[in-house]
């Protein structure tokens, strides 16, 4: 297959370029659900002139529906975009990335995603879709899967449906909230993910930030110690990481820590632990939920996020050195594989 696409980007570079073009015509579009033509002519920076003639080929090739509400993927263009994916990987050359990747920090699997989120909600989309299959692959029947807060696993929760796999299992929350929009925390993430496959859930109704002394308190709450024992129970966690500082900020950490972290050189967070370029963990917040130990006795950790700006924090965490399976966009992968060698 590689030497067929090298040949064919010789003799018919045009017809490559066409591939490439039709095919992230129709995976906006899946990603959407459905879209406007003005819409998407925006999000593929094009015009609409230009879009229509190819929203007419694709139409006539039964792998579009149009109608007034706008343009949805056919199931005949859902399965052909399937069969396609992987020659598709090895254009845009996010086959050898992933393996690159995956090969260095002794990963499971590595899925990459075109594009950066910094810059572009449909990548962001499709990371949620990548995570949300990742997810689908790995889970056993009736298992307990942790979730943490955050955008992006927002975006997989969306992207997950009824599963038979997952109807037996639990979503619980990672850890208490954010104290940030709703919508974005552990919790409402946790029950929207069990609504959406059919599973059950249960929540942790806790701030996620707390004193000594309020956190000693709380775990001495029968109703709140039985709650974190069923969540420590759980063998898959899926999970985002962020920036160190940009985290320090949404978690209101004090001057003082916000300095010693700064100061230490700290990168990257996940589940509350700050962590420096080398993986090496340098603070770790008072926290209701997963503790690491909990987490480096986990039968998979998935690890989703993305962007440019977060490619350094990633690598930071891959050094810690627990995660299974990660799930990036291309732009975060690209600034990785540069620190492998920096």
């Amino acid at each position: 297959m590689r030497d067929i696409l090298d040949i064919q980007k010789q003799l018919l570079p045009d017809l490559l370029d066409t591939l490439k073009e039709r095919y992230t015509i129709l995976h906006h579009i899946m990603v959407s659900g459905i879209v406007g033509r003005r819409t998407l002519a925006v999000s593929l920076n094009t015009t609409e002139r230009i879009l229509r003639a190819e929203v007419d080929f694709l139409k006539a090739q039964g792998l579009l529906e149009v109608d007034a509400s706008g343009m949805k993927i056919s199931e005949a263009g859902r399965q052909l975009l399937e069969k396609i994916e992987p020659l598709v990987k090895d254009l845009f050359g996010l086959t050898e990335l992933e393996e690159r990747i995956r090969a260095h920090f002794g990963l499971k699997q590595v899925v990459i995603v075109p594009g950066d989120s910094d810059t572009s909600p449909h990548t962001k989309k499709e990371l949620g879709r990548a995570g949300a299959a990742v997810l689908r692959k790995y889970v056993s029947q009736d298992e307990v899967i942790a979730v943490t807060g955050g955008s992006t696993m927002a975006e997989v929760a969306y992207h997950l449906s009824s599963s038979t796999s997952l109807k037996g299992s639990w979503f619980v929350p990672a850890r208490g909230g954010l104290g940030e929009s709703v919508e974005l925390q552990a919790n409402t993430i946790a029950s929207t993910m069990a609504k959406k496959t059919g599973a059950k859930y249960r929540l942790l109704h806790v701030p996620d930030h707390l004193g000594e002394e309020a956190y000693q308190t709380l775990m001495q709450d029968s109703t709140i110690l039985e709650i974190i024992q069923f969540i420590r129970k759980a063998r898959i966690v899926i999970h985002g990481m962020g920036e160190a500082m940009v985290m320090a900020r949404r978690r209101k950490v004090d001057a003082e820590t916000t300095s010693s972290l700064q100061n230490d050189g700290a990168l990257a967070e996940a589940f509350g632990y700050y962590f420096d370029r080398g993986g090496k963990i340098l603070h770790k917040m008072p926290t209701v939920g997963l503790r690491i130990e909990d987490i480096q006795e986990m039968d998979c950790v998935i690890g989703v996020a993305g962007g440019k700006s977060k490619g350094e924090a990633i690598a930071a965490v891959l050094r810690f050195g627990r995660e299974d399976i990660l799930v990036i966009d291309e732009a975060a992968a690209q600034v990785i594989v540069q620190t492998l060698t920096s």
